[in-house]
């Protein structure tokens, strides 16, 4: 079932909807649904080069107001669903501990988890289900999936079909290594 979702996915970007139908999926991708954009943007890129910041703009835009559906998802289950189980099993100060955890570091984790391969969903609904402040959230969303999308857009745009496998097999071990990078030169300024 997932790879006919992946193969309908895939065909949507030949078509003269691909622009709405990448928009669409960046949306639900940031909520609920589990395949990537990237699956829309590459071809779409390779296809009409001189459209890749436009394209990674849309998904841009479109994932970030995905992920403040998520973020409504994790504020509004919560506390109709979520909250009284955890009260029933005396549960909610430990996740006020947790709540307050996250939203210390929540910046971080949105910008991790909107350049990584570890899925933006989570942390969308996490956020709002913890109260991150909700301009921290889209700030960082921006930056996050900006990068990401814009990433893929200039090295499709400069190197073209040759980068796509590249992208294709390594593209989550980039942006984890980016991150980590990222985190360990604010550390070292940190420590200065």
């Amino acid at each position: 079932m997932l790879r006919a979702l992946y193969d309908r996915t895939i065909a949507l970007a030949g078509t003269r909807h691909a622009l709405w139908a990448l928009a669409g999926v960046a949306f639900v991708e940031s909520s609920v649904f589990p395949i990537p954009p990237d699956a829309l943007l590459i071809p779409m890129i390779l296809a009409r080069p001189d459209l890749a910041f436009r394209i990674a703009a849309v998904a841009t835009l479109a994932s970030v107001a995905g992920g403040l559906a998520g973020y409504g998802i994790g504020w509004g289950l919560f506390e109709s669903a979520g909250r009284p189980v955890l009260e029933f099993y005396g549960k909610a100060d430990a996740a006020e501990a947790f709540n307050a955890r996250f939203n210390e570091w929540g910046a971080w984790a949105v910008l991790v988890a909107g350049v990584t391969p570890f899925p933006y969903k989570v942390i969308t609904i996490m956020s709002g289900w913890t109260g991150l402040d909700l301009a921290t959230f889209t700030i960082a969303s921006l930056i996050a999936r900006g990068l990401r999308f814009y990433l893929v857009a200039v090295l499709l745009w400069r190197y073209g079909a040759s980068m796509r496998a590249f992208i294709e097999r390594r593209l989550g071990l980039m942006f984890t290594a980016f991150v980590v990078l990222l985190i360990g030169g604010f550390a070292v300024l940190g420590a200065l």
